[in-house]
This record gives structure tokens, C-alpha cells and sequence, in this order.
């Protein structure tokens, strides 16, 4: 596997950062979608920094991902790496599978947009995004 596997999932997260910072930027009229909702209301309604910090995890995820491939040094052994990559790719599939209710992909509320995008495209990136970062965990080994 080479370099460019690991950059591709490496600039994923950062695109998912850029994606939270903008989302903290704009009105908030424009996140419908972005969160489940129940009888149309959201659940919840994600502060702005709340969602600048959500950014700043997925630029530190960015960062593991290089790190583990070999990208970037930062002074953890390549095994600490790994593990902490087989971390990142269980909760990732664990964001994938769901709650069982709003979200995953065997959620139960269906019908919202959220429910829509959720099922089509936020749960099988998550998948995507596990099994990327388990392939250049298992290629630097431990």
C-alpha cells in the first residue's frame, strides 16, 4: 500500500474539519440535516463551539492517521500508533453501525433528512473511513 492511501484518508478528515469549521461559520438556518431530529425538532442543536471542537478532533484524526503511516513524526512508537488507529477505526464503525435509534445504519427513526443522509452518506463514510484507517494501521503493524 502506498503513501497515497494514507494521504487520501489523511485529507478526508481534514475535509470533514473544513466542512464542521464552515458549518460553525454559517447561519443556522443551513444545518438541516446535520442532526437527528424526532417529530421534526432536532435533538439536540450543536453549539458553535461545540462544532469548532468536533473540527479540531477531526484534524487530530488527520494528523494519527499520517502519523501512523509514516507521514509525519510525532515521537510515539509506530505500535502506540497503530493501536491508537484500531481505536479510532472501532469507534468509527461503531458510529457506523449506530445507537440503534437515530443513528447508523440500523437506526430505527427513519423519514428526517438527517435519517436520509445518515443512511446514504454520513454511516457509510464512517464505514469507509474505519476500514481506511484499520488498512494503514494493519500496514504499519502491531
Amino acid at each position: 500500500m502506498s503513501h497515497a492511501f494514507t494521504v487520501v484518508v489523511s485529507l478526508a478528515f481534514v475535509l470533514l474539519a473544513c466542512w464542521h469549521f464552515w458549518m460553525a461559520l454559517m447561519p443556522s438556518t443551513g444545518r438541516t440535516g446535520a442532526v437527528p431530529t424526532a417529530n421534526g425538532k432536532p435533538l439536540f442543536v450543536p453549539s458553535v463551539k461545540a462544532t469548532i471542537a468536533v473540527g479540531i478532533v477531526l484534524i487530530l484524526f488527520a494528523g494519527l492517521v499520517a502519523a501512523t503511516g509514516g507521514m509525519v513524526s510525532v515521537g510515539l512508537p509506530p505500535g502506540a500508533l497503530a493501536w491508537l488507529s484500531y481505536a479510532l477505526a472501532a469507534g468509527l464503525l461503531a458510529r457506523a453501525i449506530g445507537e440503534f435509534r437515530y443513528v447508523g445504519f440500523f437506526k430505527r427513526v427513519r423519514g428526517s433528512r438527517f435519517a436520509t443522509l445518515d443512511t446514504f452518506f454520513y454511516s457509510p463514510l464512517c464505514l469507509l473511513l474505519a476500514a481506511g484507517v484499520l488498512l494503514v494501521a494493519l500496514r504499519r503493524g502491531a
